[in-house]
């Protein structure tokens, strides 16, 4: 379609500009509710939804401060600080006051507005000011003019992105359960020890026989070891000492920023090629920040030079879901241990990986666990994969579509024959 008939708005003209705010937090009948309360941790990232929030608040804390609830479908911006994050609400909630919430009005809608907003979030935060943080303005919004086609151009532009995300989505769903199932498999047969035996029956509740261990009693054949002992924990190297020259051929770093987000990307430091292939990573390689952040994660987001302050987990003897699952399973106590030894950032040292003890299997046992276990993590490997790519083909088509680079049907071909081939 011609730009000639885009109309252009000032982006303040499009939306109703809401403001948050915070119930006073010394008064406790104002927090524990039944009302979500959002503030930017809550949907940092590159998911277009947000649905679940980690504080509520109660009746009373809405009408006793200024915060305000925002309807599902309403979109979020992050104001100050963390700025130019954006996501749209699945549900009504309510919000801080480093955000902002936008309504379209008639001239677009909640679901264009959007992707319009993750189009010009670059100017904003370029437009953005503060003498301490970084901060997006009611008249910042009024400094950013945008041109907007018709409706029905809108209504197949956000179509055509929505169903990239709606994949994206539903991978992720897919990813989200296939790992509670294996984690939950995993527990039942390595720490409840009721992994079938020769007739398919559970070991433990059929009178398998046990012996004792330092680990407790375990199945008869089995060993204990640590973790250090089944796997091999690479820390990551002070990148900002391997920095590539100019015309060097470079890596994304991969920090804990990014681990937690689940790719790369612009904003990412870069690193030297020439780095160890130790420290280089790659889609599945299992990563563990140890410090900060307390993370485990299965890698899909490309290559990448591993940080400081993350392990690459690896092994020559046992399988990638052995050390993962058997990492996982003590997360909870290593985030514990951070917690407790956070004077500054909180973090675990190889010590704790020696106190952590396995229930391992005979290799004969594990080599028939790989036919469950290997399977799920390659699916988990390659949907994630999956994602990736179409969320690099959305942010391709993004500017390109609200600026009338290209025209509608032309992207609809391109994102049908992806859609089809990943289907």
């Amino acid at each position: 379609m011609s730009c000639s008939i885009w109309k252009e708005y000032k982006l303040s003209d499009l939306m109703t500009i809401i403001g948050g705010g915070t119930p006073k937090t010394g008064v406790p009948e104002y927090w524990g509710g039944d009302i979500p309360w959002l503030s930017v941790k809550d949907f940092a990232g590159d998911k277009r939804y947000v649905s679940e929030t980690e504080k509520t608040i109660t009746k009373k804390g809405l009408e006793n401060s200024s915060t305000k609830i925002l309807n599902k479908g309403d979109i979020i911006i992050s104001a100050r600080g963390t700025i130019g994050e954006v996501a749209q609400l699945q549900k009504d909630m309510a919000f801080n006051q480093s955000c902002y919430g936008l309504k379209a009005n008639e001239k677009t809608t909640n679901d264009f507005l959007y992707y319009l907003m993750k189009f010009v979030v670059r100017e904003l935060k370029n437009k953005s000011h503060g003498s301490v943080f970084d901060t997006i303005t009611r008249k910042t919004f009024e400094n950013v003019s945008v041109k907007l086609p018709p409706l029905d151009t809108q209504d197949r532009i956000t179509k055509l992105l929505s169903s990239l995300d709606n994949k994206i989505q539903l991978n992720n769903e897919t990813n989200q359960t296939l790992e509670q199932i294996a984690q939950a498999i995993f527990k039942h047969w390595f720490v409840e020890f009721e992994f079938p035996n020769e007739k398919g029956e559970p070991y433990k509740s059929s009178g398998g026989k046990f012996v004792d261990s330092e680990l407790g009693t375990i199945p008869e054949g089995w060993g204990v070891k640590s973790l250090d002992q089944i796997a091999h924990y690479k820390n990551g190297l002070a990148m900002q000492k391997y920095r590539p020259l100019d015309g060097e051929e470079s890596l994304p770093v991969l920090k804990i920023k990014e681990l937690n987000q689940g790719f790369t990307d612009e904003n990412s430091d870069r690193c030297s090629c020439k780095i160890d292939e130790e420290v280089k990573v790659y889609d599945g390689d299992i990563i563990f920040s140890w410090s900060g952040t307390l993370l485990v994660k299965i890698w899909m987001g490309g290559n990448a030079g591993l940080n400081q302050h993350l392990f690459k987990v690896t092994s020559e003897i046992y399988p990638k879901w052995f050390y993962y699952y058997w990492t996982m399973f003590y997360l909870d106590r290593f985030i514990r241990i951070a917690a407790d030894r956070a004077t500054t950032m909180g973090h675990i040292k190889r010590s704790h990986l020696k106190e952590s003890l396995v229930a391992v299997p005979p290799i004969e046992l594990i080599n028939e666990f790989n036919n469950l276990f290997d399977p799920i993590i390659e699916k988990i490997v390659n949907t994630g994969i999956e994602s990736r790519y179409l969320g690099e083909l959305r942010d391709t088509l993004l500017p390109k579509l609200m600026s009338g680079e290209i025209c509608v049907p032309e992207a609809e071909e391109v994102v049908e024959s992806c859609l089809q081939k990943s289907n």
